[in-house]
Formats: C-alpha cells, sequence, structure tokens
C-alpha cells in the first residue's frame, strides 16, 4: 500500500515537471527582437517544408540555443535546435542564409546584422543526405556543383 502511494505521488510529480516544461517551452520567445523576412520559395526547417511567405525568425531562450521560425500569420512554425557561428565575410546586414540543391531549399543561417556572432541551423538528414549524394557525384560530374547554391535573403530586425 505504501509503495503504490509513493508511486502515484511520484507518478503525478512527474507528469507536472513535464506540463510545466512542455508551457515554457511553447511559451512565447524570450528574446525581444526578431527577424522578419519574405520567403518567396518553398524551405525546409529540419523536418518540415515551410510555403512561401513571410515568416519571423527568433530566439526562444527557454528551450536551448533553439530558433522559432513562424509564418505571419502565426499558423505554421517549427523550432529548431542551433549552434553559434561567426562571421567569415565582412557582412552586418540582418539575413537568413539557405542552400539549395536542386529544387530544395533548406534554411541554415540567421544573422540579425547587429552581433557579430549569428546562429546556424543543425541540419537534418535530409540535407545531409543530399550532400552525400552529391560528394559522390561530383566526382563523375562537374553538374554536382551547379546543384548547390547558397542563397541570402534580406531581413528586417524588429
Amino acid at each position: 500500500m505504501k509503495n503504490e502511494l509513493v508511486k502515484a505521488l511520484a507518478m503525478v510529480t512527474m507528469v507536472l515537471v513535464l506540463a510545466l516544461g512542455t508551457a515554457v517551452a511553447s511559451g512565447q520567445p524570450q528574446a525581444a527582437n526578431k527577424l522578419v523576412a519574405t520567403i518567396p520559395f518553398e524551405f525546409n526547417v529540419g523536418y518540415k517544408t515551410m510555403p512561401a511567405g513571410e515568416y519571423s525568425v527568433q530566439a526562444v531562450a527557454s528551450a536551448g540555443d533553439s530558433l522559432l521560425i513562424r509564418s505571419a500569420d502565426s499558423k505554421i512554425s517549427a523550432l529548431r535546435l542551433s549552434e553559434a557561428t561567426s562571421r567569415v565575410k565582412d557582412k552586418s546586414h540582418a539575413r537568413l542564409v539557405f542552400h539549395r540543391y536542386g529544387d530544395r531549399y533548406f534554411l541554415t543561417e540567421v544573422w540579425n546584422g547587429v552581433d557579430d556572432i549569428g546562429r546556424q541551423l543543425l541540419k537534418s538528414d535530409d540535407e545531409k543526405a543530399i550532400e552525400r549524394e552529391l560528394a559522390s557525384a561530383s566526382g563523375a560530374s562537374e553538374s554536382a556543383h551547379a546543384n548547390y547554391q547558397r542563397i541570402e535573403i534580406a531581413a528586417v530586425l524588429r
């Protein structure tokens, strides 16, 4: 009887902790600044495909080093882990960077234009598989390199 009571209390505690963690992670992003950009093509964020349109990108401090990408109407959103990355070139404008492989686009970097440090999204398995395909095909043909392109879309910091 005593063991059952302890197990029940432990289960209730676990449910409350999970509920609180979920509420914090799904709450409003902590950072005050967000980037807004109009993306003219369908793109992938991790495993989610997002249609062309206006999006905001905002850091979510309560979810670790995550970025929340949300459509202007808030109907579509994705949360993706990211890591800090430093500028390679002397570019100081706000922008979103995509990798294009053929007709597929993957959001890969976010720069607010203020900091020297940007955010690099972790690559999905889909993007890694495409990179492996291109690497193996590049030995056979120069056209494989033509299938990859780095695309930058200007953004506004709000």
